[in-house]
């Protein structure tokens, strides 16, 4: 598929340090969790907008990628939509059945930073 079909791309949050965590964690993950995890993502970019069950709104413009793994684990990319782009700020496997709070701030200042620098 083209890039030029795709309604959001996808891009990775970016630390004053260069450091990609988002990237980082992703090339940390079995290569079946990245496939799986990619393609969603991916989803996301040629479909926006998505609904449940693959993608949700969460709070103050925020949003997930909700993705199934194997072994009945489960991931979220959490991004914004900046100017047709989808900003990856956090990803993590979820091990309980709400987000925790720890995960959505780390979210919301990756945002707020991001926002800061695009102004």
């Amino acid at each position: 598929m083209s890039d030029n079909l795709k309604k959001l791309v996808a891009v990775f949050y970016r630390a004053s340090s260069s450091k990609e965590p988002v990237r980082d964690w992703l090339k940390a993950l079995p290569v079946e969790d990245r496939k799986t995890i990619g393609k969603d993502i991916a989803t996301v970019e040629y479909s926006w907008p998505v609904g449940m069950p693959l993608c949700r709104s969460l709070q103050g413009g925020l949003w997930e990628v909700r993705s199934s793994l194997e072994h009945g684990r489960i991931s979220r990319v959490l991004f914004f939509n900046l100017k047709s782009q989808m900003v990856l700020l956090h990803g993590f496997i979820k091990k309980t059945q709400k987000t925790p709070a720890r995960d959505l701030q780390i979210a919301e200042k990756r945002m707020k930073e991001v926002l800061s620098h695009d102004t």
